[in-house]
């Protein structure tokens, strides 16, 4: 799906899930919370602080909240989609409109909400050293340009290059995952930046 740049247009070019996404906008837009779109997707604010986003995926609809960490979730509903990298977002995933629970929507946001007023977040570890893994190391020697250009990235967007191919569990998808973002990094791009 493209990239929308309002909420009906997201709901209007969803490949499925369109009244489903609709109800969920319907209940977000009955909060404080102000709508917006941000990433290509509707995104619900306070104060500037994103709260909870919407989306629909092919086997899911639902929500994210940004802070999700911090909600009580005594429902047992909000999941951690990556596990071990994502500390603060968390996912509540809906399969059919029946999953839609206007009152407990209501109250995860309430609860967000306060949590948004009373400043608490997780933030993310900005001091996590660099560890380029060997792949990326060999093919940053072999293409000097390439080697030159990664070195003027921000440690972060360095990071990200160095974990995509970390993450990687085989030999030919590290292969294929170098031979995507080697012209990305000599065009000073980062992995991520179409979705910044």
């Amino acid at each position: 799906m493209k990239r929308a740049k309002t909420v009906d247009n997201f709901i209007k070019n969803a490949p499925q899930w369109r009244e489903e996404l609709q109800r969920l906008r319907t209940i977000l837009q009955s909060t404080e919370l102000e709508e917006e779109i941000k990433w290509g997707a509707p995104c619900y604010t306070l104060n500037g602080k994103n709260v909870v986003g919407l989306g629909g995926f092919k086997s899911y609809f639902g929500l994210w909240f940004h802070q999700g960490a911090l909600l009580k979730d005594e429902e047992n509903i909000l999941i951690n989609a990556q596990e071990g990298k994502t500390k603060a977002l968390r996912q509540w995933r809906m399969h059919k409109a029946a999953d839609i629970k206007s009152a407990l929507i209501k109250k995860y946001v309430k609860e967000a909400i306060a949590h948004v007023r009373d400043g608490k977040e997780i933030t993310a570890s900005r001091n996590k050293p660099l560890v380029v893994p060997t792949p990326l190391k060999e093919a940053l020697q072999d293409n000097k340009k390439a080697g030159t250009s990664f070195k003027t990235l921000t440690p972060g967007l360095q990071r990200e290059y160095a974990d995509y191919i970390a993450d990687a569990k085989r030999d030919d998808t590290k292969a294929r995952r170098l031979e995507k973002i080697l012209p990305m990094i000599l065009a000073g791009q980062g992995l991520n930046d179409k979705y910044r």
